[in-house]
């Protein structure tokens, strides 16, 4: 089925107001939610609105937060989220990490105590009005083996980075440190499908294409896949350092898991999920005019690169870009097993889908 964004957008606001979030914080929730839906990322859109409401229900998600900064300097700051949603604390986050550029030239937030704050993308291009490059990354539920190891220590931890340009769209960059998100394994799952070769690992190490296997014990598989694990593991914990070592949040293992039937670990080495965030000023390197002409003959170079047949080079933002063009005037597609749970709430909550 195939939803309005207007009509998707009332409706989980409506679910978040009834979880208690004020009318400022529903808003901002719904909107970092559904630019997943919007971009293409339909496994950090709507169908994680029910898994936000589990947390809640669980009163592992504060709907009602006080966010506030513990530590700072004049570029720099660590915000604890007061165990509020991530789709709210973390563009709060973003915005003090840009004010603190225009005054520094850079500006760098770590967060503790906050929650799956959705895609990163979408923090990370809070900088681009502001002729600024944002940086945004996450830990997350550990569902990642490390290279050569049977546990799973790490989480899928992305990574986002938006560059602004001139005449041309720009450059947004947002990718898990894994082959594939686990969103992308529940989706196949919800498909009936296989996972693609190198995706994931059975409890014993063994290559494995059953999307369900990190239930029975398996793991996702770092970026790199079964040759060159090595390098998405190296990403993947420089995030978990950069986002949680760094601010106090959970790392590596004691990070607490999305869903709300596994308790979060009884030993916490910190609180809650962590993020990290960095804004630079463009015109603090260059004047912004200068570096912006640069940027597009950037892309332009490499978007009209000689490509192998029947195929075209593209930038990172490309696809996503698209997508949202087409999304706002064709609508919103959702499995029907999503639309299920989706009415399901809307009757809990009495908000109409």
């Amino acid at each position: 089925m195939t939803f309005e964004y207007t009509r998707l957008f009332n409706f989980a606001e409506g679910v978040f107001r009834a979880m208690g979030c004020s009318p400022d914080d529903a808003r901002q929730a719904t909107e970092t939610l559904l630019s997943a839906d919007l971009r293409g990322v339909d496994s950090h859109g709507v169908a994680r609105l029910s898994g936000y409401v589990r947390l809640w229900e669980a009163k592992r998600i504060n709907a009602t937060p006080r966010i506030g900064v513990v530590h700072e300097t004049p570029s720099t700051a660590v915000i604890d989220g007061d165990a509020g949603l991530g789709l709210v604390v973390a563009p709060r986050a973003m915005r003090l990490a840009i004010e603190k550029a225009q005054v520094a030239g850079t500006g760098w937030v770590a967060v503790r105590n906050s929650n799956h704050f959705g895609i990163a993308g979408y923090h990370a291009m809070l900088a681009l009005p502001h002729d600024m490059i944002g940086i945004a990354l996450t830990n997350a539920s550990p569902l990642v083996a490390p290279t050569y190891s049977l546990e799973r220590l790490l989480g899928t931890n992305p990574i986002s980075v938006a560059v602004p340009a001139g005449e041309q769209p720009p450059f947004v960059l947002d990718m898990a440190t894994t082959t594939a998100a686990q969103g992308k394994m529940e989706i196949l799952e919800r498909k009936g499908l296989p996972a693609p070769a190198g995706w994931i690992q059975d409890r014993d190490g063994n290559a494995s294409t059953n999307p369900t296997e990190t239930r029975n014990g398996g793991a996702l598989i770092p970026l790199g896949g079964e040759t060159g694990s090595h390098k998405g593991y190296g990403l993947g914990a420089t995030v978990d350092i950069l986002s949680a070592v760094l601010s106090g949040a959970n790392y590596g293992p004691w990070v607490p898991p999305f869903v709300a039937f596994l308790q979060p670990p009884a030993d916490p080495v910190g609180q809650g999920i962590g993020h990290f965030f960095g804004v630079m000023r463009v015109d603090a390197f260059r004047p912004a005019a200068e570096f912006k002409v640069h940027m597009d003959n950037w892309i332009e170079t490499f978007r009209g690169a000689k490509a192998v047949p029947n195929q075209q080079v593209l930038i990172p933002g490309d696809p996503e870009r698209r997508m949202t063009e087409r999304r706002l005037t064709e609508g919103i597609p959702l499995l029907q097993k999503v639309v299920d749970d989706l009415t399901g709430l809307g009757e809990k909550f009495g908000v109409k889908l």
